[in-house]
């Protein structure tokens, strides 16, 4: 009998990426399609379960062939129930049975989990993670997400809200507003929108001349790239935004070390790509702040898997269940 293959769904707020892989959780066939979000979600799931049929049919293969979908949604999940509580951007209504609905679109048994958290599993098992079983996965992109992984096993908590690294407040006074209705939160000065933030507010505070006033003047925006490019390159200010950011977030990294002493700690998401100009910092305040054995046992590097983390960490999910 011929080896069966995992579906991983990684279900975004503008695509979705889907693949096949093997049982190693080797990549087989990946795709995207968008993500249809009118007429409050429903044709969401349905698109999936066409664009997985066509797939087969243009590999010339039946359903058979397919073990399992697993499917790493935006939101607060509860597991055992199948259910996603809530989404920002994908129109459904809170509690929609997102488990039943797929295996009954698809015809394949399901399990579903935060998307985060598959990105997590997905370093754990194929990226950086390199295999170890206590695990934080931290995404620094649009916002800032994350999955914690003990012996193997994502926490997901009580209302399936674990995770949300973003929202650790670091700014207890005076923060910036946050999309979760709080202020201070991480995700407001340590995402690509965050660290653009602080900059700005740096450059109105004063008539410093520097790389990125004349790019602001330029094109009357800066990026989270210029940023980094203008640390690099010497600037000043963008070299203090970026030991601004990196403060936050090694704080935060180093009270998740203290409460979890994971064996790694992953930084994925774009504005992980800004490399050592970023992670230098960061390990610096990590070590600071950590408790000292901490210090020492928990390593912190970047992510390896890119935007592939999210479906090879939903494909996990089914070969752990099914398992």
């Amino acid at each position: 009998m011929s080896e069966k293959w995992l579906v991983g769904v990684d279900l975004g707020g503008t695509t979705t990426k889907i693949a096949f892989l093997n049982l190693y959780g080797e990549l087989l066939h990946k795709w995207e399609i968008p993500t249809d979000n009118t007429n409050q979600g429903k044709n969401i799931i349905v698109n999936i379960a066409k664009s997985i049929d066509k797939k087969l049919e243009e590999l010339d293969l039946t359903k058979d062939k397919l073990l399992g979908i697993g499917m790493g949604a935006p939101g607060p999940i509860d597991k055992a129930k199948g259910i996603i509580y809530e989404t920002v951007n994908l129109g459904w209504e809170k509690n929609t049975p997102l488990k039943d609905l797929l295996e009954m679109e698809t015809g394949l048994e399901a399990v579903i989990d935060n998307d985060a958290n598959c990105a997590a599993l997905g370093e754990m098992w194929k990226g950086a993670g390199d295999g170890a079983k206590d695990l934080v996965c931290v995404t620094l992109g649009t916002g800032v997400g994350g999955g914690i992984i003990t012996n193997g096993n994502i926490v997901n908590g009580v209302k399936g809200a674990a995770g949300e690294i973003g929202h650790i407040t670091v700014v207890p006074e005076n923060g910036f507003q946050c999309n979760c209705g709080k202020k201070g939160c991480l995700e407001t000065v340590a995402s690509a929108t965050g660290v653009v933030r602080l900059a700005t507010e740096r450059l109105n505070q004063t008539q410093e001349e520097t790389i990125l006033r004349e790019q602001f003047n330029k094109d009357l925006t800066i990026s989270a790239k210029d940023i980094f490019d203008a640390a690099r390159n010497g600037d000043s200010l963008a070299k203090e935004t970026v030991n601004q950011l990196a403060f936050y977030l090694g704080l935060s990294l180093a009270n998740l070390g203290n409460a979890l002493n994971p064996e790694k700690i992953v930084l994925g998401g774009g504005v992980s790509k800004a490399g050592t100009i970023l992670l230098d910092p960061v390990l610096d305040y990590f070590k600071k702040f950590a408790f000292p054995t901490v210090a020492v046992s928990t390593n912190i590097s970047i992510a390896t898997l890119g935007n592939d983390a999210g479906v090879i960490g939903a494909a996990w999910l089914v070969k752990n269940h099914l398992k």
